[in-house]
């Protein structure tokens, strides 16, 4: 089996996912995984499938007319699942993030990150009214992939300067298995 990784981008309306669906389908793949959102009337988002070897090619030109359904931008990239997974000695943590929002927060919190060589396998992001005392409010929640020799009391630390930096609210914690 052929694992393939796909971006899409489009107009936002309904029936683009059920588009995309069908042709995995039809192909005799299978959705594995995906974060899919409607950001600012864009539909974006990203889904690993599964597709018989044979018929990747197939479901590749498959795809091309979507276009005309909507989703303008599509872009496929093979990939190893095996060697995408490996994270030999490594352990995974959960951070959550809230404060005012200010520019600069990712950038920050992800530059501190990298100096470690910590990864961030996932971030969700938003901003939100502040409810009793106005303002808007940063959301960040994210699962971060540390190399082995990063402890959890190295990171911990690295969080907790970060958090009195920022003045943000930051909670972090391994990730259960």
């Amino acid at each position: 089996m052929a694992t393939l990784v796909l971006t899409v981008l489009g107009d936002d309306r309904s029936g683009l996912v059920d588009a995309l669906a069908e042709i995995v389908k039809a192909e005799g793949g299978n959705w594995t995984k995906s974060h899919l959102a409607e950001l600012g009337g864009k539909f974006a988002g990203i889904v690993m499938v599964t597709i018989p070897d044979a018929r990747a090619d197939s479901f590749e030109a498959a795809l091309e007319p979507l276009s005309t359904r909507g989703l303008f931008d599509i872009t496929v990239a093979a990939t190893d699942t095996e060697s995408a997974n490996d994270s030999p000695g490594g352990s995974e943590f959960e951070l959550s993030l809230l404060g005012p929002d200010q520019p600069g927060i990712v950038h920050d919190l992800s530059a501190a990150l990298a100096d470690r060589n910590v990864s961030i396998a996932e971030l969700r992001t938003e901003l939100r009214e502040a409810p009793m005392a106005g303002g808007i409010l940063f959301e960040a929640h994210a699962v971060l992939e540390a190399p082995a020799g990063v402890s959890a009391a190295e990171l911990q630390e690295l969080i907790e300067a970060l958090e009195a930096e920022l003045m943000v609210d930051i909670e972090f914690n391994p990730k259960p298995a």
